[in-house]
């Protein structure tokens, strides 16, 4: 395909698609997203241009991040703090603050993360099934202080009440028994073929190995089971946010 006949199916100029290829002009987020769908990229091109944009990415999450863009479904689990598409704008920014006192980040580095983190938000709007269990240690640790952390059990509360989305606490009374240690996020792609993915601190891991993922699912589902129910894990929500009233 030309430059020619590529800028006529994404809207843009031959002069601009030139440019970026010869590094001349850094390419837009729009442009990006425009180019991979014309090439049927699968979102590959879009995780490349995150991946260049934030430099703080762990390696290896480009390539998940191409999975939960086509998922209609996500499983997740996490433990200290709430998972990042449940995440209220606040919370984000006052844990990637956070970061950034630290030195782990800069300034720029954590912006392009939140923004990252809000457009991995649509999939909240776009029909895709969520079903999320929370240690109810996420819940406890007050990210950003009282005002902040009430801010997002309240935005847990409303999350709830969404026809396509689950959210579970996995209470501390589970102790050893509690199925998973460590994060997890299981995604169910189009073809329902599922994929998982998990993290260490140097590195994100896409697993697609069929057995495994298989054995992950099965934890997952033990958990489940095991986590209070919908109606107690709101109600355990909202007292986790009274109790910020009396701090």
């Amino acid at each position: 395909m030309t430059q020619i006949e590529l800028g006529k199916r994404v809207g843009y100029s031959n002069v601009y698609i030139s440019n970026v290829e010869r590094a001349k002009q850094a390419p837009s987020l729009k442009f990006v997203e425009r180019v991979d769908a014309a090439l049927d990229a699968g979102g590959a091109l879009t995780g490349l241009w995150w991946s260049w944009k934030n430099g703080a990415l762990l390696p290896g999450f480009s390539e998940y991040l191409r999975r939960e863009r086509e998922a209609i479904a996500a499983r997740l689990f996490d433990t200290d703090m709430v998972s990042g598409i449940l995440q209220h704008p606040d919370y984000s920014a006052a844990y990637e603050a956070g970061i950034v006192r630290r030195g782990e980040a800069t300034r720029e580095q954590a912006d392009g993360r939140l923004d990252l983190l809000a457009q991995r938000q649509l999939i909240l709007d776009r029909g895709a099934t969520i079903h999320a269990v929370l240690d109810e240690g996420a819940l406890r640790r007050p990210i950003g202080g009282r005002e902040v952390m009430a801010t997002q059990l309240s935005h847990l509360e409303s999350l709830s009440g969404r026809p396509n989305v689950i959210i579970q606490v996995a209470p501390y009374r589970l102790a050893e028994d509690r199925p998973l240690s460590h994060p997890v996020t299981l995604l169910t792609l189009p073809n329902r073929t599922l994929v998982g993915y998990t993290e260490t601190l140097q590195r994100g891991y896409l697993e697609q190995d069929a057995g495994t993922v298989a054995r992950w699912v099965d934890r997952y589902d033990r958990l489940q089971v095991d986590a209070l129910s919908q109606p107690d894990s709101l109600a355990m929500i909202r007292e986790a946010r009274k109790e910020l009233d009396h701090v």
